[in-house]
């Protein structure tokens, strides 16, 4: 392991450098409590131990005083070495990275982003909806097993765990579950991050498929989300018994390496591709990036193995919004042999999204006092989902 994901497995992703000013704004939107004052105007300090290393203290910051550790030392040193350095970039970095360059906000620069990673010299350039398709397909399944299992339906009496379900993509959300909740992880999915799963792919199956050794590989993740750094350097993450994603550097970095690279963004290709096969896509990942993306697109899996139709819907707008807690109920007309297994036509889903870990306090006491109505919960750390994750461009109006 690199020294600097050691470093970050054991100091965390941000910190607080000497410069700051004590205004407290940080302490306000950290969802952990992780950040300790010792008084009015003090220097402030972050809990590595409590951290969830998700960055809204670092964007949020009005005088740039928080910084994140950086993996593009690594990069840049595996783009100049014998290695074939493979990248993979979230549908919310392509909406935000024109900022860095003066397009206007949510512009998709999707083409010009994928030009420049070719010219920045990146050997195989992938799309991480790739990923979040086997996401959307192992959670919704998973989500199918445990409802069959709480039908009493014949062969699922050894599904994982018990219903509700909660979503497993956000290492943010994943890690205050960790330290604040360890005995509700039963309830989370067993689904790697699109990220993560991406990334373990790219060398097992993608490295048989293009006949490379994956000790050859050198796989980088471009991504909206400080808390993506820490998930990348956890010591499980070896399918292939090597990293599955060797780094992450975020949005802003990227634009960094771009900028240091001499490259005219504005100039770029907008017609750039990604390399298949790793870099198509349903368009079902796409959404991921908001809230209610990930619910959305995996209840449209769970209805059609349920009911062997489509979701009629083209969006399910309930699910959508600004809200701290979104609630709906999808009725799900049953096909005939479930029906006969479980007694009963139609199923009605009951989902919750929760934008903001802090607000997922709120699920777990239902869940304590036995009042639970959800079968499936999304949880995104950051509010608004990843479009706002800690890795995306700053605008600090007080320097």
């Amino acid at each position: 392991m690199s020294d600097i994901r050691e470093a970050i497995l054991k100091e965390g992703v941000v910190f607080i450098n000497d410069q700051c000013k004590g205004c407290d704004d940080c302490v306000k939107v950290c969802p952990n409590d992780a950040i300790t004052v010792a008084g009015l105007g003090t220097k402030h300090v972050i809990d590595p131990e409590k951290c969830l290393s998700c960055g809204q203290c670092l964007i949020t910051c009005p005088f740039a005083r928080i910084e994140e550790k950086s993996m593009l030392d690594d990069v840049r040193a595996a783009l100049a070495g014998d290695k074939i350095v493979m990248v993979q970039e979230a549908p919310a970095v392509r909406a935000a990275l024109g900022v860095e360059f003066g397009l206007p906000e949510g512009t998709d620069t999707e083409g010009k982003m994928l030009s420049a990673m070719r010219e920045l010299g990146f050997d195989k350039v992938y799309d991480t909806v790739f990923g979040a398709d086997l996401t959307i397909m192992e959670e919704g399944h998973e989500l199918v097993a445990r409802i069959l299992k709480s039908l009493g339906v014949k062969g699922y009496e050894d599904a994982e765990a018990e219903l509700p379900q909660f979503t497993s993509c956000c290492p943010g959300w994943v890690r205050y579950a960790e330290l604040n909740h360890s005995d509700m992880l039963a309830h989370l999915s067993t689904a790697k991050s699109p990220m993560m799963m991406h990334g373990a792919i790219m060398k097992t199956y993608g490295a048989e498929q293009l006949g490379i050794d994956p000790a050859d590989i050198y796989s980088v993740a471009v991504m909206p989300c400080t808390a993506k750094k820490r998930e990348c350097s956890r010591p499980e993450f070896v399918s292939s018994g090597y990293p599955d994603v060797d780094a992450v550097i975020t949005t802003r970095e990227l634009a960094q390496m771009i900028r240091d690279a001499g490259i005219d963004f504005e100039m770029l290709d907008e017609n750039g591709k990604a390399d298949s096969v790793m870099g198509e896509g349903t368009g079902a990942g796409v959404i991921f990036g908001n809230t209610g993306g990930v619910m959305e697109a995996a209840l449209r899996t769970a209805y059609k193995a349920l009911s062997g139709k489509e979701l009629e819907q083209i969006e399910v707008h309930a699910v959508r919004g600004e809200d701290s807690v979104r609630e709906a109920t999808v009725s799900i007309p049953l096909k005939a042999e479930i029906a006969e297994a479980a007694g009963v036509d139609t199923f009605d889903l009951n989902v919750a999204v929760v934008s903001g870990t802090a607000n997922v306090e709120t699920v777990f006491d239902k869940i304590e006092s036995g009042s639970c109505p959800y079968h499936f919960v999304e949880v995104m750390n950051c509010p608004g989902g990843c479009v706002n994750g800690g890795g995306q461009p700053i605008n600090h109006t007080i320097l």
